[in-house]
């Protein structure tokens, strides 16, 4: 049985998921579809890697990703975006080459790469080309047709902007990258950033306001009291801010209360032995 899963900005207001499922099991009948997320920001490819980047290994290798966000060709010279299909750790991913697949795979490389040229003949795939295109593309990687008989390899991807965790002597400059459905605040500071200074040197979390501030990393939101700010890696290795239990009663948990955004800064700051704000803190 063939696992697909669907990624998209579409929402679930209108008809558009219920299309491209009915259309992949038009073709495989079998299919079995799972829904990553359809809430992406309209066009926003980056958020769309960060929600494959969390889980995708957590599915059975040979799994279909299709990911319909900004997925419309163009093929404006220069500004060229494509339908693709990479493999990757044993997995394969259909989308457009819209920065999507460099951002997912950040400083990795692809197993393989392939981009479907065809589409420029095939101008009823120009809309909706998650249906109209991609549905036939993971069909044919279902059946068993050599993916480089319909379509062109390639070494070449585009790849979206994303925020990078600035590394100094003592500091990492972080930022927000995602807010989840209970309101925390996932950055891009993962765990192997934080250890490069090592496992037992103080630090401080700073974040928005100068007295808010955490100075341990917990091992679970529950390590605290109820409404009580609390930092932990999460399960895909990223920093995460929270309030714990801080989403009950709508209160909206560690975004609302910070009133902190996708983009704002946050600073791991680290205070060896010896170094010159120990010293100070003596006296």
């Amino acid at each position: 049985m063939q696992i697909i899963t669907l990624t998209t900005d579409n929402g679930y207001q209108d008809y558009y998921v219920a299309a491209i499922k009915g259309a992949l099991l038009q073709v495989l009948p079998e299919a079995h579809i799972i829904d990553i997320t359809h809430h992406i920001t309209p066009f926003n490819v980056s958020e769309a890697a960060f929600q494959l980047r969390c889980c995708f290994e957590d599915f059975p290798e040979g799994t279909i990703h299709i990911i319909g966000v900004d997925a419309e060709p163009n093929f404006e010279k220069g500004r060229e975006s494509l339908p693709a299909i990479m493999k990757y750790k044993g997995h394969y991913f259909i989308g457009s080459d819209n920065g999507f697949f460099g951002s997912l795979l950040d400083e990795a490389f692809p197993d393989e790469f392939y981009t479907y040229t065809a589409i420029a003949e095939q101008k009823v795939a120009w809309r909706f080309t998650e249906k109209n295109c991609f549905v036939d593309l993971a069909a044919k990687i279902t059946n068993g047709t050599p993916i480089s008989s319909f379509a062109t390899p390639s070494r070449a991807y585009k790849r979206a902007f994303e925020h990078k965790p600035a590394i100094d002597q003592l500091l990492i400059r972080g930022a927000v990258v995602h807010i989840d459905a209970f309101g925390n605040l996932i950055t891009n500071i993962s765990k192997a950033d934080f250890e490069r200074f090592g496992t037992d040197i103080p630090f401080t979390i700073k974040y928005m306001k100068k007295e808010y501030f955490i100075d341990e990393i917990s091992a679970t939101y529950n390590a605290v009291s109820q409404g009580e700010r609390v930092a932990l890696f999460n399960s895909a290795g990223l920093l995460e801010i929270a309030i714990n239990r801080g989403a009950n009663e709508g209160f909206g948990g560690a975004s609302k209360l910070f009133g902190m955004r996708i983009g704002d800064p946050v600073h791991i700051e680290f205070t060896p032995q010896g170094s010159k704000e120990n010293i100070q803190s003596l006296f």
